[in-house]
């Protein structure tokens, strides 16, 4: 088996670690390697509540996430010379909070990619934290434009109902734990349909970098990723092609 980010011929091999949206898992994010093909070793973050680690209480916090998170992160991410994080609404935040853990470790992040979210001191006007449960779902549903087949399913309900709130809980009562932008070049993406995220609060990302900023939108709504996941690693590809053309990271 290939060392963490050393491709079978040795060579140093990017990282593209992706943290997942509320209630999701590294799952979601299983399809992209097989999409990435060798232009980066895709992993995720795994959080407790979901998955293998289903039987683990939730964060309700995402600066806690983060801290909590990073160790395993750094084991995953291994040697790899070049790292681009990338996240989805809540992943957003907790991959921005991620960001400013790892460059503090002295990790060499390429690029942050946030996805349907707005600027990480733009909190949520609309909220889903507290509501009973079927306000909640509807909520989220509204939110997120798409329901969870799982959560017709009573049994599945019950293990992804608690986390899903959590999630939200944490997401919508988000602060950033500083005020400093980091120094790692963002890309800001959104669905030109996210009833959401406006292009203006996705814009907002422009504050949170001291690096170069950039921004796109792909065809859909807040959900676009679920069929746009190549046009996501394309555009990834396209701007980590330029930062290597210009023989550096683009750090202000």
């Amino acid at each position: 088996m290939t060392e963490p980010g050393v491709t079978d011929e040795g060579r140093p091999r990017a990282v593209l670690l992706c943290v997942p949206f509320a209630g999701a898992g590294p799952s979601f994010f299983h399809p992209w390697r097989a999409l990435s093909g060798d232009r980066w070793r895709v992993t995720a973050v795994e959080l407790p509540g979901r998955e293998r680690r289903i039987l683990e209480e939730p964060y309700r916090n995402v600066i806690e996430a983060a801290k909590g998170s990073v160790d395993d992160v750094l084991a995953e991410i291994g040697d790899a010379e070049r790292v681009l994080v990338f996240g989805h609404s809540l992943g957003a935040v907790l991959a921005y909070e991620l960001v400013h853990l790892l460059t503090e470790r002295g990790v060499p992040v390429e690029r942050l990619v946030v996805s349907g979210s707005p600027g990480p001191w733009t909190q949520r006007e609309r909220r889903a934290t507290g509501l009973p449960d079927e306000e909640f779902l509807a909520r989220v549903e509204e939110f997120a434009g798409f329901r969870h087949e799982a959560l017709d399913h009573p049994e599945m309900r019950e293990l992804i109902l608690p986390v899903l709130q959590a999630d939200c809980e944490m997401h919508e009562n988000y602060v950033p734990s500083t005020d400093e932008p980091v120094s790692v070049p963002i890309c800001s993406i959104r669905g030109d349909a996210d009833g959401l995220v406006s292009a203006e609060e996705a814009r907002q990302w422009q504050g949170a970098t001291t690096g170069e900023f950039s921004r796109a939108e792909f065809p859909g709504d807040h959900m676009y990723l679920v069929d746009r996941a190549r046009d996501v690693l394309d555009l990834i590809e396209a701007q980590s092609a330029r930062t290597a053309r210009e023989g550096g990271t683009g750090h202000g």
